[in-house]
């Protein structure tokens, strides 16, 4: 009998400042159970202006500020179930929580202080933001009084809205191996060009090659939210220079 496929679980992730590279591996968590729904919720900053003049019919409104994007969802956590392979089982569900309490807890910078950015990826879903809220619910206790099982209630946000990121699963149509090219992505900001993007990441000198590799016309102007391979190798031969636009996966 074949094995049953892994069932896919939501992670959190922490990024840098920029939404752009994910950093701090040993910060990042899996879930122990995946959420029952996601909330998504969008809303613009509209005002009615202000001032004389005639007052019939109905006033203009004006877009004041940068939208809000908002995420919300519930995760549950028990100490009592059985651990993924390699984990060892708790005795305080809170072993497990703090992993995710991690995101909310600010970190000093310079002279503020700012929780962790960080993305929410699930499939094909990703959410980019920071944790406004936490609710942490302990619904179940030992013997001993250390609790067992835990709820938890996030909330996340970004001050924008931007096109929908769809984040490459590994599989392609019908099942079958991912397309070479695909994967890793990575997301391009507002109003930033595939040369800077590159030079972020050590790169600088392959963007050609890059562009050539992601069908890109204009490196100079990315859309918000595009999804670009990074992953590209480039080669060069003599006499002749020829290039070379190699996938990894």
């Amino acid at each position: 009998m074949p094995d049953s496929t892994p069932l896919a679980k939501a992670q959190l992730r922490e990024v840098d400042a920029s939404f752009a590279n994910e950093i701090n591996q040993d910060k990042w968590t899996t879930v122990q159970f995946n959420p029952e729904t996601l909330k998504v919720s969008f809303a613009n900053q509209i005002a009615t202006p202000s001032g004389s003049g005639d007052q019939r019919g109905t006033p203009s409104r004006q877009f004041v500020g940068a939208g809000t994007t908002k995420l919300s969802l519930q995760l549950w956590f028990d100490a009592t179930a059985e651990m993924p392979q390699g984990e060892e089982r708790v005795d305080d569900v809170r072993k497990l929580t703090q992993k995710v309490a991690y995101y909310i807890t600010p970190k000093q910078e310079g002279d503020k202080f700012v929780p962790p950015a960080m993305r929410f990826i699930w499939g094909s879903f990703q959410f980019d933001g920071l944790m406004d809220s936490l609710e942490e619910s302990l619904e179940f206790f030992s013997s001993d009084g250390k609790p067992l099982r835990a709820c938890m209630s996030l909330s996340l946000s970004q001050q924008k809205i931007s096109a929908f990121a769809f984040r490459d699963t590994g599989a392609a149509p019908g099942g079958g191996p991912a397309t070479p090219g695909t994967r890793p992505l990575t997301q391009a900001p507002a109003g930033s060009s595939l040369q800077n993007l590159a030079a972020g990441l050590g790169i600088g000198g392959n963007w050609q090659a890059i562009a050539s590799a992601n069908g890109i016309e204009n490196p100079r102007l990315l859309t918000p939210g595009q999804l670009i391979n990074m992953n590209v190798g480039v080669s060069v031969s003599a006499p002749g220079i020829s290039v070379q636009a190699s996938v990894g996966l």
